[in-house]
């Protein structure tokens, strides 16, 4: 398929700046992927779409406060630093971006906070905003992050046009999210509440846990018409054997398996076993997915509208079939469904 397939006009008005009041009351259209029939409800109307012993694949990756505000040596220009990934724990070496890109040399010190709580140094250039940074810190590892706790603010995508607040913080994150490590939400798993989720445990819906780490490269756009060209950054996941045998066994019992988010779906089919079952994994995936493609694991799945020409929407389209996906994008268009990380929902049956 070419990248000229996935365009479509997105009224800036339908991206959603702000979470919905609660969690579970965001819009959800469900989208039957056999008819391409399409019903509108609120996201924990999903209650009536699964039984006992189906399960739902969640990631429990959490995110960091990865964005910081620094400034340059002698010259106190103001830097913005994104902490991509840990590189080395030890040596507190940091793959970054940066912001602007053109006032940083290997070399540079950058100063973070009022009475520089971080100092830390460029000692690499890896791509044109790219940069490895060394922290110069000597106290423990649990200091360093208590650290970039204070100074990091929310990671809100770029397209989100305000500061973040002290609600982000709670509301750019689901509520199940314990293993630190991610730089963007999974965003279809912050519909949960506590409330909805207590009660699709009463029905008997069973949860199995994956955890991958949301690195930038989710978003970076498709620069090749060709898709089989594009190559995605590759992320790392981890998936226990106690939640493989949950989804194996809901499998073998032809029970419907929910992969909840791109993410989730993309930890499961990295680690899809010769006889099509999941196995335990602790690996990276640069997997791509997109039209046409067979699914091993899941038969239904969770997830949010997305940008334009995104790997994401391409992953939703070989699971929904382009057609249904691209027509039901229209319908949520026409019925001002609200896009992007904090914005309405999608359950493709």
């Amino acid at each position: 398929m070419k990248l000229s397939q996935f365009t479509f006009n997105l009224p800036e008005s339908l991206i959603a700046h702000n979470p919905s009041e609660n969690r579970d009351e965001a819009r959800l259209m469900v989208l039957d992927k056999k008819t391409g029939a399409i019903e509108h409800k609120i996201f924990k109307d999903i209650l009536g779409y699964f039984e006992e012993k189906d399960v739902m694949i969640l990631n429990n990756t959490k995110v960091f406060p990865a964005r910081l505000y620094g400034n340059k040596e002698k010259t106190g220009a103001t830097i913005e630093v994104f902490l991509l990934r840990e590189l080395n724990k030890e040596l507190r070496l940091w793959d970054v971006l940066v912001d602007p890109a053109r006032k940083i040399r290997v070399g540079n010190k950058l100063y973070f906070g009022d009475d520089d709580l971080l100092v830390a140094e460029v000692v690499d250039n890896t791509t044109s905003r790219g940069r490895t940074i060394r922290f110069l810190f000597d106290g423990t590892d649990e200091e360093f992050r208590k650290n970039i706790e204070i100074l990091g603010e929310t990671p809100l995508p770029k397209y989100i046009k305000r500061k973040a607040t002290a609600e982000d913080k709670e509301r750019y994150q689901t509520i199940f999210a314990k293993n630190e490590g991610a730089v963007a939400a999974p965003t279809a798993g912050m519909h949960f509440s506590r409330e909805l989720m207590k009660r699709l445990e009463l029905k008997g819906v069973e949860f199995a846990e994956i955890t991958l780490h949301v690195g930038l490269g989710t978003f970076r756009s498709v620069e090749v018409e060709d898709l089989t060209k594009h190559k995605m950054d590759s992320e790392q996941f981890i998936i226990k054997q106690k939640d493989a045998d949950i989804v194996n066994h809901a499998l073998e019992e032809k029970r419907r398996i929910c992969a909840v988010g791109t993410t989730s779906m993309r930890a499961i089919e990295s680690a899809v076993s010769a006889g099509h079952i999941l196995k335990a994994a602790n690996d990276w995936t640069s997997k791509f997915i997109f039209p046409p493609y067979d699914f091993s694991i899941a038969n239904s799945m969770i997830t949010n509208f997305h940008t334009p020409q995104s790997t994401l929407l391409m992953m939703v389209a070989a699971f929904g079939g382009y057609d249904n996906v691209m027509n039901a994008y229209e319908v949520a268009i026409k019925e001002k469904y609200r896009f992007f990380s904090y914005g309405d929902a999608m359950l493709i049956i």
